[in-house]
């Protein structure tokens, strides 16, 4: 795992197989999105390109892939609304068997806290994603809505489990 040097704590701990959960409102889930080798290779280097975030309806700027210390700004696209988070990765995972990372709220951003997306093969080769999240009221006029946001976070969740099944298979002829 690498880290961010400037963030001694990773909340989330994409790194860890079991989530000491720190205080406050956190969140944990994992689901099946597929298995075998060629859905581990499709699904890892999605994820590792942004593409649970995309794929879930958020744009990413700049593209590219996930670094560590790297600044961002995820935006949600609402109706008529854009909505602009901005993000810093805090830790990225790269192991045979376990990959993701991590990224903190930064100012601006709508709510505070971190949020970790790790993919984990099991020995029967059962790709895993599990979602990681600590999360608390942004500053300014985003702490009125925040309510609102957690409704929101929901259907984003969703849309995150969703995002990486049927990478890498194969068709048959």
């Amino acid at each position: 795992m690498r880290t961010d040097p400037a963030d001694a704590t990773v909340q989330t701990a994409p790194a860890a197989r079991q989530w000491t959960r720190p205080p406050g409102r956190t969140h944990e889930q994992t689901t099946v999105t597929g298995s075998g080798d060629a859905h581990w290779a499709a699904a890892s280097a999605a994820l590792l390109a942004w593409g649970v975030t995309t794929r879930s309806g958020f744009r990413v700027e700049p593209p590219g892939p996930v670094r560590v210390g790297q600044d961002l700004r995820l935006t949600a696209v609402v109706g008529p609304l854009r909505v602009h988070e901005p993000v810093r990765v805090v830790a990225v995972v790269d192991t045979p068997d376990r990959r993701g990372f991590a990224y903190a709220t930064r100012p601006g951003h709508p709510v505070s806290g971190e949020e970790a997306f790790v993919l984990h093969r099991d020995p029967d080769g059962r790709v895993r994603l599990t979602l990681r999240s600590v999360t608390g009221p942004g500053r300014g006029p985003w702490r009125v809505v925040f309510p609102v946001l957690l409704v929101a976070q929901r259907v984003y969740r969703r849309r995150y489990t969703r995002a990486l099944r049927g990478l890498g298979v194969v068709s048959p002829r």
